[in-house]
């Protein structure tokens, strides 16, 4: 858990970025490929955290953890950056090796993000995961639906854009700033959060560098997002290391 460009289509044309090495090329998605799950969410302030950063000494000031793993930093494989004495910080992300770590092996997808509803631990959430999340009662998620311990969100793809740039990423953790806020996640409602410029969202340093942020590690970065079913994530660096457990 952690503190924590207008978009360039409209919900029933929505963008596809397909990569292959370092070319980007646009196509449109099928007319009708939007539902309530796949809203986009528009002009959404998009800060930066990474498995192994430490930012406060508060509750939720840690990356070693993530609100759907307590072990989140050692199943990772590290620090998700570079170890510089003793404190583990984030580094600038290149397209010439699909924006993986440069100093560590990641174990799990680097792509990886949070977005403010915890359906596991927080109480709001999880008590009103049922119908607040659109895909709860589909077929392949109705066992973990009747495991409160196990997350309807954790490892859900999202697909995000900044600038012209489309890129995918997996929810990993929670945050910013609050977890229960369903109306926004699912919905059209602005973020309730008013910390960090109004974050909406924390994104990997992987999907920092993939979007082209202008910050490595600030709160200005504007994005729009909308979560998208595995079947229509396209081949991109964001495949290399899917994240299943």
């Amino acid at each position: 858990m952690k503190r924590f460009s207008t978009v360039i289509v409209g919900v029933t044309a929505a963008a596809a970025c397909v990569t292959s090495g370092l070319t980007t090329t646009i196509a449109a998605a099928p007319a009708g490929a939007a539902t309530s799950a796949h809203v986009w969410h528009r002009n959404i302030v998009s800060t930066t955290f990474w498995v192994g950063e430490i930012f406060s000494s508060g509750p939720n000031g840690s990356q070693v953890i993530s609100t759907y793993d307590d072990k989140w930093e050692v199943h990772y494989g590290g620090c998700d950056g570079v170890v510089k004495n003793g404190k583990c910080s984030t580094e600038r992300r290149v397209a010439a090796n699909g924006y993986f770590p440069l100093h560590m092996h990641p174990k799990q997808n680097p792509f990886y993000l949070d977005v403010p509803f915890d359906d596991v631990n927080d109480p709001k959430g999880a008590a009103g995961r049922a119908h607040a999340v659109p895909w709860a009662h589909l077929p392949q998620y109705r066992a973990i639906l009747a495991n409160p311990n196990r997350s309807l969100m954790k490892n859900h793809w999202v697909e995000i854009v900044d600038h012209g740039r489309v890129c995918y990423g997996q929810i990993e953790d929670a945050g910013p700033g609050q977890y229960h806020d369903a109306r926004y996640v699912f919905g059209g409602a602005r973020p309730r959060n008013r910390l960090y410029n109004g974050a909406g969202m924390d994104v990997s340093p992987a999907l920092n560098g993939c979007l082209g942020f202008k910050e490595l590690n600030g709160d200005t970065d504007v994005v729009s997002w909308r979560f998208v079913s595995p079947s229509a994530v396209p081949p991109g660096p964001w495949r290399k290391l899917v994240t299943r457990t």
